[in-house]
């Protein structure tokens, strides 16, 4: 089973704003600080180009039937391989083998504002708790890309 997740992140910006603080490790840090990372490593190459995170998030909150599989803290990576200023492939590592998410970001500038358009592919490969998995790590992606969008609208104000 698998389950999709679009999501749209909307800036007031110029794509050419956008990308470039997409492109900034300071930008990717405070993204790490408000999804309350515990430690990260942050590698940017360029846009085009690659950017690899690798962060360790504490799992305090999640269900009982899924804390099981995770434990107390997770290792997420977050791998963006971009092919041109506007468009990416995404895969994330969430730190549990049975647990596949990957993806797409594209950015798309109308009139000075630019939405950035995530898609996901969620598969949880665990019998039957695997469509539970994937909606539960579905609403932490769509919190996580939440606060992507909050520290990015302060980002480019600034």
């Amino acid at each position: 089973m698998t389950k999709t997740l679009s999501l749209d992140l909307t800036y007031d910006a110029p794509l050419a704003a956008v990308t470039a603080m997409l492109a900034d490790p300071a930008f990717r840090e405070r993204v790490c600080d408000a999804q309350h990372a515990t430690s990260r490593t942050v590698t940017v190459t360029g846009i085009p180009g690659r950017v690899d995170i690798e962060m360790v998030q504490p799992t305090e909150g999640v269900p009982g039937f899924a804390q099981k599989f995770v434990g107390s803290e997770v290792k997420v990576g977050q791998h963006e391989t971009w092919t041109s200023p506007s468009a990416a492939s995404l895969d994330i590592d969430a730190g549990v083998s049975v647990a596949r998410i990957t993806g797409s970001l594209s950015l798309v500038e109308t009139g000075g504002r630019t939405v950035q358009t995530v898609r996901l592919e969620i598969q949880v490969k665990i019998p039957l708790v695997g469509g539970k998995l994937e909606s539960l790590v579905a609403d932490l992606m769509t919190k996580a890309f939440a606060k992507e969008e909050a520290v990015g609208r302060e980002y480019l104000a600034g």
